[in-house]
């Protein structure tokens, strides 16, 4: 559990760490806590069918962090199933994932984490009755001088710490606010700021539930484009990120 909580949250004082910390190192087969230091085993990480071998000098200090790349040909279904063994009597811990490209109109949305995202963009029309939402999809006819509605649904499952989500825009759309804002939604404040490619949202801290975000663009070149994706990570955790679906919008 405490493992799990400073993945995502900042622990405030020196005292209540050092505490966490020595019960940390109490673990394992002896509870010596010098094993954490003078055992210096690797683990044994096995992608697929293939054992991982790294020199210790391609480790990053401290973390032992490192980078395994695989090009195009080499991939295959095998290298979902990754397997560590533990040799040490100590506790091991660390995290997995996977990066790749993707042309930005293909991505599916990513559920499989904490954080869920769902973008929807929506044409507003008036109307004699007040403003109409019509959702967008890749046939939705689109002219320059159209306004539009970005609305962001984030679905978090724990509370988390210092969080960042960007929501890309294509290239034929501009944002109507600008100034950059510190901005409230119940018990959630954030910062958010516009940029030439991309809006931001800066959480320090992000409690468990559902949120809305909200922000009008207008449209203002003709053309296909990519609508972008909104994307979100941990900044303590990069392993806990989420991602929603892109789309291609036409303008005439």
């Amino acid at each position: 559990w405490l493992l799990k909580n400073k993945q995502t949250n900042h622990w405030k004082t020196s005292k209540s760490t050092a505490a966490a910390i020595y019960a940390l190192l109490l673990q394992g087969e002896s509870g010596d806590i010098s094993l954490w230091v003078t055992e210096s085993v690797q683990p044994q990480i096995t992608i697929g069918k293939e054992i991982i071998k790294n020199d210790p000098r391609d480790l990053q200090a401290g973390t032992g962090y490192f980078k395994k790349v695989y090009i195009s040909d080499a991939i295959s279904k095998d290298l979902a199933t990754v397997k560590i063994k533990n040799d040490n009597t100590s506790v091991a811990w660390g995290a997995a994932y996977y990066q790749y490209f993707e042309q930005l109109d293909k991505i599916k949305t990513f559920a499989d984490t904490p954080l869920k995202l769902d973008k929807k963009l929506y044409k507003v029309i008036i109307t004699s009755k007040g403003d109409k939402l019509e959702e967008i999809k890749s046939n939705t006819p689109l002219k320059s001088g159209d306004k539009l509605k970005v609305r962001i649904e984030l679905r978090v499952d724990r509370q988390m710490e210092y969080v960042h989500m960007k929501d890309m825009r294509a290239s034929g759309f501009e944002p109507i606010n600008v100034i950059s804002e510190y901005k409230y939604q119940g018990q959630l404040g954030y910062y958010e700021t516009t940029k030439d490619l991309a809006t931001h949202f800066y959480f320090s801290y992000l409690p468990k539930g559902t949120f809305v975000f909200e922000y009008p663009l207008t449209v203002v070149h003709h053309g296909d484009f990519s609508g972008g994706v909104t994307s979100i990570e941990s900044m303590y955790a990069p392993e806990y990120s989420s991602h929603s679906e892109g789309i291609r919008v036409k303008v005439k």
